[in-house]
């Protein structure tokens, strides 16, 4: 029930049971000796004993709509805030109300966006320091990285070409029966797809061994230099938005290494034709935006089970954003991760 409906059905109870009470003390005051007489007077050419009633009635709906405004304004302003508190945005509660509980309300709301905005602050310095920390490290982690890309080289890409060798091995040997050249084509076939996702497996894996592609580079640079060089090497059509506009180092950092987990998993798993980045900034808010039209994939079970699926989320986190998955069997995958920009943070766009 919404509030005006509430207030209209309180209004009239009240006002009935207080014309009921009304009348009775009345009544009781003053015996009336023949009944019929609220019958036979008329007030505005109304029966009395309809009049009474009806006005009630009729005051009650007036009142109830009039305070069921009222409240539904107060609602308004509460709800507005608790949106503009989500978007991490400023309140704004210059307007004072007229009723000091409400108005006590809204300032706690303005204070714990205050405290959420200092935390968010907060978050981007450390997120900062943390990666200014990592540089003097760097050639240690991209010595560890290759490691890695070595043993996975070897356990998934190696592997795949060596059973694509094998296969080929198997098309030689039947090629000597005229009467399977039908095999033949199917057999041909898996090898060509092996091939394809034996190469997307290795380029994908390439993209973990990336940990400084932004240094000396803004992450407009480094998002178009990984897409350029991405679109020279696979057959995936690739298109991007990115526009120029000054970040923490801290921040940028994270989002390339989302985007880089993102177009990794798509390389992988999605056996998608198309893909599209969009960066932008709207609002005090930066949005990374990246869409495939693969296959898809339940949302939920990656969120329990995929280790990359769960450092986007926390990477988002460390920068006081947020991350939004959308997947559509046979139809893609939408990832979004939006940032409130600190603009009197004392690191900013340093």
């Amino acid at each position: 029930m919404s509030t005006i409906k509430r207030q209209v059905v309180w209004n009239i109870t009240s006002s009935v049971i207080i014309a009921l009470v009304v009348a009775a003390t009345f009544i009781i005051v003053f015996p009336i000796s023949d009944w019929s007489e609220l019958w036979n007077r008329y007030f505005m050419d109304i029966p009395f004993v309809i009049f009474i009633p009806a006005f009630s009635i009729a005051l009650g709906i007036l009142l109830g709509i009039i305070s069921g405004m009222f409240w539904r304004r107060q609602f308004q302003a509460v709800e507005h805030s608790l949106h503009y508190l989500e978007q991490g945005k400023p309140l704004g509660t210059e307007e004072k109300q007229t009723i000091s509980e409400m108005q006590s309300i809204l300032e706690q709301i303005d204070r714990i966006g205050r405290q959420m905005s200092e935390q968010a602050k907060l978050s981007q310095r450390l997120a900062t320091e943390k990666v200014e920390d990592q540089e003097a490290r760097i050639q240690e982690i991209i010595e560890q990285e290759r490691n890695r890309l070595a043993r996975e080289l070897h356990d998934s890409v190696s592997q795949q070409l060596f059973a694509a060798s094998m296969m080929m091995s198997a098309i030689n040997t039947t090629r000597q029966d005229a009467n399977e050249e039908d095999r033949e084509a199917k057999q041909l076939k898996m090898v060509e797809e092996m091939i394809h996702q034996s190469q997307l497996e290795m380029r994908a894996l390439l993209l973990h061994l990336r940990p400084v592609a932004l240094k000396n580079k803004t992450l407009q640079e480094g998002i178009e230099e990984l897409l350029i060089e991405l679109s020279q090497k696979v057959t995936m059509e690739i298109k991007w938005k990115v526009e120029a506009f000054p970040l923490d180092k801290g921040i940028e950092d994270h989002l390339f290494r989302i985007l880089q987990e993102s177009v990794s998993n798509t390389l992988r798993h999605s056996k998608a034709n198309k893909l599209e980045v969009l960066l932008i900034k709207r609002d005090d808010l930066v949005i990374l935006r990246i869409v495939d039209d693969g296959i898809g994939f339940e949302v939920e079970n990656m969120k329990a089970g995929s280790y990359g699926m769960q450092n986007m989320h926390e990477r988002a986190l460390e920068v006081g954003g947020t991350l939004k998955v959308i997947s559509v069997k046979s139809k893609g995958t939408r990832l979004e991760v939006k940032v409130p920009v600190i603009s009197n943070g004392d690191d900013i766009n340093d």
